[in-house]
C-alpha cells in the first residue's frame, strides 16, 4: 500500500467493491466501477502493491508509450478511490482490481484496514456470472445482506450459499466479522455471450445498486449501448438456427417461471424505482 497519503473527510461513506476475475463475468461488474470512477471524477487515494497478491506470469504488467515519447508500465493492482457524488448525503469509496493471485487473508486484511480508516459504514460488493439466462429478458440480478434494516427495506435475505467463493466472498465475510454491514449484488449473464463488455448487465447492477444506496446514479450511454449489444446479439443468434432455437427455449424456461422478472412485479418494481430516481433528482 502507498506508504503515505493524506486521508480525505468523508460523509457517512459506504464502499462499492469489483474485482476482475472469477467474480466478473463478461467484466460487468468491474465495468461498473470503471464507470462510476469516470463520471463521478473520483480520486486515487490508495495503491495495494502488486508485489505482495499478483502473479506477473498470469496477470501480465501492461507497457505503454506515453504522449512524451517516454515508456511507463502499469501494474496489475488494486487501487482506491474517492467519490463525492453531486447531489448525494453520503461519499463513495471504490475499490477497484483484480482477484488477487496469492495471500488473500493478507490482502483482505489490508483492505478492511483501509475500510476501517475512511470509516465505511456499508460494503456493497459487485459480482456477475454466467448462468442459463436469455439475452432478451431483463438480466436477473441477486442481493443479499447481513444488515437488518437494509434487509428491510429492499425486501432482501442473508445469503446461503455454500461452495467455492471469489475474493467477493472472502472480503464480505472479513467485513461482517468487523460487524461492517454487507450488501452482494449479482449479475446473471448469458452463458453463450460471455465475451466483454456486457452494457446490459452493468445498467442493471447499476441500478440494484441505485437502490441500495438510495441515491440516483449516472447512467451516461448505457441504455443505448445496451440497446446496441442486445442487437448485435440478435443478429448473431439470427445467423445461427441453432443459437436461435436454443434461445428460445431459455425464453420459454423463463417465461413459465414465477421470477418476479417475467411477471407484471418486475414493470411495478421498474416504475417504483424510476418514480424514486425522479424524487432523488427533484431534491438535489
Amino acid at each position: 500500500m502507498s506508504a503515505d497519503f493524506d486521508m480525505p473527510q468523508l460523509v457517512d461513506p459506504w464502499m462499492i467493491v469489483a474485482f476482475e476475475g472469477w467474480n466478473d463475468a463478461a467484466e460487468a461488474a468491474s465495468d461498473v466501477v470503471d464507470h462510476l470512477i469516470e463520471w463521478w471524477d473520483a480520486e486515487l487515494v490508495v495503491e495495494l502493491d502488486p508485489d505482495d497478491y499478483y502473479d506477473f506470469q498470469v496477470n501480465r504488467p501492461i507497457i505503454a508509450l506515453e504522449d512524451s515519447g517516454e515508456r511507463s508500465i502499469t501494474w496489475p493492482t488494486t487501487r482506491v478511490w474517492v467519490a463525492r457524488p453531486v447531489g448525494s448525503d453520503r461519499d463513495v469509496v471504490i475499490v477497484q482490481g483484480l482477484e488477487p493471485n496469492m495471500q488473500w487473508k493478507r490482502f483482505c486484511a489490508e483492505l478492511l484496514a483501509i475500510t476501517e480508516s475512511f470509516d465505511v459504514q456499508v460494503v456493497v460488493t459487485l459480482g456477475a456470472l454466467l448462468a442459463d439466462t436469455p439475452h432478451t429478458r431483463p438480466v436477473p440480478v441477486t442481493g443479499t445482506t447481513n444488515d437488518p434494516t437494509i434487509q428491510t427495506r429492499l425486501d432482501l435475505e442473508e445469503s446461503q450459499y455454500e461452495g467455492p467463493t471469489g475474493i467477493n466472498g472472502v472480503f464480505a465475510q472479513v467485513c461482517r466479522h468487523a460487524d461492517i454491514p454487507t450488501v452482494s449484488l449479482w449479475a446473471a449473464v448469458p452463458h453463450y455471450v460471455a465475451q466483454p463488455p456486457n452494457p446490459k448487465a452493468t445498467l442493471a447492477l447499476l441500478g440494484y445498486l441505485e437502490d441500495v444506496l438510495e441515491s440516483s446514479l449516472p447512467m451516461g450511454d448505457l441504455q443505448e449501448l445496451a440497446q446496441a449489444w442486445e442487437r448485435g446479439v440478435e443478429e448473431l443468434a439470427g445467423s445461427d438456427a441453432d443459437i436461435a432455437a436454443y434461445v428460445e427455449s431459455l425464453e420459454q424456461a423463463r417465461d413459465t417461471t414465477e421470477l418476479p422478472e417475467a411477471s407484471g412485479d418486475a414493470i411495478a418494481r421498474e416504475f417504483e424505482r424510476y418514480l424514486k430516481r425522479r424524487s432523488r433528482d427533484n431534491d438535489a
